[in-house]
């Protein structure tokens, strides 16, 4: 669902899904770790997932899975520098602090991927002895699939590599974590939109570790069997998809 959506139209989804008596949801949850309620809080997400959550539990005819993410890796390389912090055409990069801080990232094909196979998984085991992945084991909670746990400086690297460019080709800046959020802050105050997803990008970038979930939960990448994936290609998508702006969000 469009992040532009109305208020309550994933209400209306939800209690739709109770009506018909689904007994499973993937709500409009995936990206950041729901566990991070300050940081969901910060950002203006949390409250609004959750809330969609507590209706599925509430409504009790279905249960919900999730899928986190974390941000899309070939978009928020590609779509401008208030998410992260890349600008081709001016081959700049702003770093939050000094770039070294590590946030889990997905790719399109890979977030795909790990929706089709939670939900292919047979619903119970077997028998008593079935150890094999079932769906209800994630009942009401999320299922953490990455990527790459990448800081900003490990994309420049390879965002280098693929481009042919050296360090001293490009402009890199940096700007303090609290400054960054302020700014988006004041941005979207102002009526401009990408101020809501600079400060959605700078609050996953702090340096409390909110970002990295892969270190707090670990990752369901072996059970839904989830391929390990080449940084440099995926960087080649998110450059070639600069060079031809293409910049939604």
């Amino acid at each position: 669902m469009s992040v532009m959506s109305p208020p309550g139209q994933s209400a209306k989804l939800i209690k739709a899904a109770a009506a018909a008596n689904a007994p499973w949801v993937l709500p409009n949850d995936y990206g950041s770790d729901p566990t991070e309620t300050k940081m969901g809080e910060d950002a203006m997400i949390g409250p609004g997932k959750q809330a969609d959550r507590d209706l599925i539990e509430k409504l009790g005819k279905s249960s919900w899975v999730g899928i986190c993410c974390s941000f899309w890796y070939e978009y928020s390389l590609s779509t401008g520098p208030f998410t992260y912090g890349f600008d081709f055409e001016n081959r700049s990069v702003t770093f939050i602090d000094d770039g070294t801080t590590k946030i889990n990232t997905t790719t399109w094909p890979q977030t795909a991927l790990a929706v089709a196979r939670l939900l292919s998984l047979k619903v119970l085991p077997d028998d008593a002895n079935d150890t094999s992945a079932t769906l209800s084991q994630f009942r009401n909670q999320p299922a953490y699939v990455s990527s790459f746990l990448l800081s900003q400086k490990d994309m420049l690297e390879s965002v280098l590599r693929v481009t042919g460019t050296k360090e001293c080709d490009w402009k890199i800046e940096h700007e303090a974590h609290e400054v960054r959020f302020d700014a988006g802050v004041a941005q979207f105050n102002g009526g401009d939109r990408r101020g809501a997803v600079k400060l959605l990008y700078t609050r996953v970038f702090y340096p409390d570790g909110c970002g990295n979930y892969e270190a707090r939960h670990g990752l369901h990448n072996n059970i839904l069997r989830l391929p390990k994936e080449d940084l440099d290609e995926f960087t080649r998508i998110a450059v070639n998809r600069a060079e031809r702006k293409v910049l939604v969000f």
